[in-house]
């Protein structure tokens, strides 16, 4: 380990959120030991790590006070889930969202990690009472679940389950704090946690305009990112009504309780999300003809250039804010 590190995070697959909370942890200072079951997936891994901290620097979108070079030198790996474990103050999981192996995976853990190790798991939708209930240290366990990308990405859901003791709870919002993400905890365990709930909830409503013929694909899209979009890059839904109303929120939704109720009386049942309907087969055929599969890996690098300029962008407005 580095002598200069923080401390020792291990970090469970080696894909693209277990790349990216490497890179967190590293521009914090941690010393980060990856561990994956295909070793060629790990030597790819370390070589992507340097060359994305690389290109941060050169963009001067790096987390951190030290170089690329100084993070990168704080990056390991190991074929061994011992050794990667091993002395860690904490464990962030990141393998496929399959319940068979995170039971499998989180019982290893529970063997093999020091009795005050956090183990995090990067679930988007399995709570983590579904696969640590029988474990002895099942009280260290907590969902602490990202946004792709993590890196330009800060929002982490932190979702602990009815026996997760509350001091892990604290550290864990702390770590997310320190790495520069923004952490929310969930009271309780919910079902989808809240992102995925919120993102399915539009999703399902821009399903409908389409189906029902009141927009066109490319409309529905235009109208997220060129509307509601650009104001929830900087405000929450209820700040951003709070400032829409000329007396704040509470005359906003004073004077739209008929209007509301109204609409969502009229949203009716969910459209079904079956990959072979004709609407989603017309969805993705027009997706398809404007991005192709093969062309996705470019077209993620130019999302990932406009969310680091954004990121560059809030925290150039915040650094302003707080100098006022």
């Amino acid at each position: 380990m580095n002598s200069s590190s923080k401390g020792k995070i291990g970090i469970i697959g080696s894909g693209l959120i277990g790349k990216s909370w490497a890179m967190l942890f590293v521009g914090a200072g941690y010393n980060v030991v990856i561990y994956d079951v295909v070793k060629d997936q790990i030597d790819n891994a370390l070589i992507d790590i340097g060359k994305q901290l690389a290109a941060l620097q050169e963009r001067g979108l790096l987390r951190g006070t030290t170089s690329a070079g100084e993070q990168f030198q704080l990056v390991g790996t190991s074929d061994n889930l011992r050794q990667c474990v091993q002395d860690a103050i904490y464990v962030q999981e990141c393998v496929p969202e399959s319940l068979e192996m995170k039971l499998s995976l989180f019982k290893e853990l529970d063997s093999l990690a020091d009795k005050e190790t956090i183990l995090a798991s990067s679930s988007s939708a399995i709570p983590c009472s579904k696969f640590t209930e029988n474990l002895t240290n099942r009280h260290r366990c907590i969902i602490a679940h990202p946004v792709n990308p993590p890196y330009y990405m800060p929002l982490v859901e932190l979702v602990p389950s009815p026996w997760t003791e509350q001091n892990v709870i604290d550290r864990t919002r702390s770590l997310m704090t320190e790495l520069g993400q923004s952490p929310v905890t969930l009271k309780k365990e919910v079902r989808g946690f809240i992102q995925p709930r919120i993102q399915y909830a539009i999703i399902m409503e821009c399903l409908k305009l389409v189906e029902e013929n009141v927009l066109d694909i490319e409309d529905v899209d235009k109208l997220v990112k060129d509307g509601l979009g650009l104001l929830s890059a900087f405000l929450g839904p209820f700040e951003m009504n709070h400032l829409n109303d000329e007396n704040g929120i509470r005359s906003f939704f004073a004077s739209h309780l008929d209007e509301a109720d109204s609409v969502l009386s009229s949203l009716g049942a969910p459209v079904p999300m079956d990959s072979s309907s004709p609407l989603i087969r017309e969805i993705s055929n027009r997706l398809e003809s404007v991005v192709p599969v093969k062309d996705l890996v470019e077209r993620r690098r130019w999302r990932d250039e406009r969310l680091a300029a954004l990121a560059k962008l809030r925290s150039d407005l915040d650094k302003d804010r707080d100098s006022c």
